[in-house]
């Protein structure tokens, strides 16, 4: 997790307009999620030390508010999950 990660973490929690999917990916790759490409119109995107952390990404660039707080959420919970992993 890096700097950059962290302050588009911030930046989708303060609005999540105006993001597209070139953006959400380094937000999601800043805190090591995998983004796989799918056979359809979707991409996988997957956390390797967390299974249970997954979602699905539409590949046109525009992107509703929805797949923001999603992100959001995922990566909220990845912190949770590694917080409890350190006991």
């Amino acid at each position: 997790m890096g700097g950059e990660a962290v302050k588009l973490l911030a930046d989708a929690r303060s609005s999540k307009a105006g993001w597209n999917r070139t953006k959400l990916d380094r937000l999601y790759a800043g805190f090591g999620f995998i983004i796989k490409n799918g056979r359809g119109p979707h991409d996988k995107v997957y956390h390797p030390d967390f299974p249970e952390l997954v979602t699905w990404l539409p590949r046109h660039t525009k992107l509703g508010e929805y797949n923001i707080d999603n992100a959001i959420k995922l990566i909220d919970r990845l912190q949770k999950l590694k917080e409890a992993q350190r006991g």
